[in-house]
């Protein structure tokens, strides 16, 4: 593929563009300057944001010049969603969470060498803007029977909730930013999710009709499961990129527990591998499903993406330990815990009998059971078989002295948790 535009499009990036033959000649004939921006409406960025820095990625590969814009005034405003007001967060808020999103961002994009990358805080240039400057100059080239019927507003006026003024204007200050960005980098590209349509080409008509130029937009699609479900949701979730909110390890199962079905469209999506690569994996897909290679794949690739290889292997390790024949004591104190933390388990105690370790944590209704299973072989400690009906954890059975990992047969896991640590 010669052109970023067919390599984004084979990689399922592309929904919808204004004028796909105009904006395939300006890549192909560029540099051209593109811009994304990411809202601080939360403390980190999510699967969603995962995909539109992926997008500048390829698009900097390719030689082009890319804008992250971190929105430190939008995020004070919030895009409106179909569904209800967002609740409005402090300035102080916000600006952590700015100073957070842009730390994250970071490592995605070359921010140095020949073609840097550039960071924009979008508070720099509508904090110093007033009231009536930004309705004379900006509100003056909207029609409000067309902002009405963008869709999340239509949405939201159709509600008995309705919308408020701030939320309504929120399109003004989206398309402000392009043109702001039109004007002191030459940006004639804008990306975004195909939800952000609107908001999206609200600037797109403003440099139209302030400046009488042509300018871009392109979303990517909505990533769904095959029933049509949103990834990037976990039991009702978000899967974010801060390790303090999706852990290192539940986000690497996350994707390696992706279904057969969605895998190759993934891989493609958030993976640099090329055609070959993942017609390999599609082929191992329905010859060898049971193997789950392609997940595995995928799962360390975005991983090692998000957060890491060091932290890629740390999770492998547990993976390999928890659910394999690794070495559980080789495991260090946050994987550990992270990879722990959603096996059922009970509170137990150095001095507890097996038989009551393996009672409390779930694995048996029973002591009588718990001796069955003993006795039988199909119990063990930390990956440890034992056939001691009299054997008493002790405090080095706790790994990090915190957990001890038991297991019933060779698939029941549970975690015995030392309250007093």
């Amino acid at each position: 593929m010669t052109s970023i535009l067919d390599e984004l499009q084979w990689r399922g990036l592309v929904a919808q563009t204004t004028d796909e033959a105009e904006l395939r000649r300006s890549l192909d004939d560029g540099p051209i300057t593109v811009y994304c921006g990411f809202d601080p409406t939360a403390p980190s960025l999510h699967f969603g944001n995962l995909v539109q820095l992926i997008v500048l990625r390829h698009l900097q590969r390719a030689g082009h010049r890319v804008i992250a814009l971190v929105g430190g005034s939008t995020g004070l405003i919030g895009d409106p969603r179909p569904t209800s007001e967002r609740v409005l967060k402090t300035k102080e808020q916000t600006a952590s969470w700015v100073d957070g999103i842009r730390r994250q961002i970071e490592p995605f994009l070359a921010f140095d060498g020949d073609n840097p990358a550039v960071m924009v805080n979008n508070l720099d240039w509508t904090g110093p803007m007033s009231a009536l400057d930004f309705l004379r100059d900006v509100g003056k080239h909207f029609r409000v029977n067309q902002m009405i019927k963008k869709d999340a507003v239509a949405a939201r006026l159709a509600s008995e909730q309705g919308i408020s003024y701030t939320e309504f204007s929120y399109q003004l200050l989206q398309a402000l930013d392009y043109l702001h960005l039109f004007r002191e980098h030459g940006c004639t590209l804008q990306t975004g999710g195909q939800d952000q349509w609107g908001n999206l080409t609200a600037g797109v008509d403003l440099i139209g009709r302030s400046e009488g130029a042509s300018v871009h937009v392109l979303t990517t699609p909505l990533i769904t499961d095959e029933a049509g479900n949103k990834f990037g949701k976990s039991e009702g979730n978000a899967v974010w990129l801060s390790p303090e909110l999706t852990s290192p390890y539940a986000f690497y199962q996350y994707w390696i527990n992706v279904e057969d079905a969605s895998v190759v469209k993934l891989l493609k999506v958030f993976t640099d591998l090329g055609p070959d690569q993942i017609a390999e994996l599609e082929q191992q897909v329905r010859d060898e499903p049971f193997r789950r290679t392609a997940q595995k794949t995928l799962a360390a690739e975005v991983t090692t993406l998000v957060h890491g290889a060091q932290a890629t292997a740390a999770v492998q390790a547990a993976s390999e330990a928890l659910f394999g024949k690794g070495d559980v004591h080789a495991l260090d104190e946050r994987t550990l815990l992270d990879a722990t933390a959603a096996l059922p388990g009970g509170a137990v105690e150095p001095g507890d009998t097996l038989v009551d370790a393996l009672v409390a944590t779930g694995l048996v209704t029973s002591r009588n059971e718990a001796r069955r299973a003993i006795g039988d072989g199909g119990a063990s400690v930390n990956n440890v078989k034992t056939r001691d009906l009299e054997q008493v954890l002790t405090p080095e059975d706790f790994l990090h002295g915190q957990v001890v990992l038991l297991k019933r047969g060779r698939k029941a896991l549970a975690a015995g948790r030392r309250v007093a640590g």
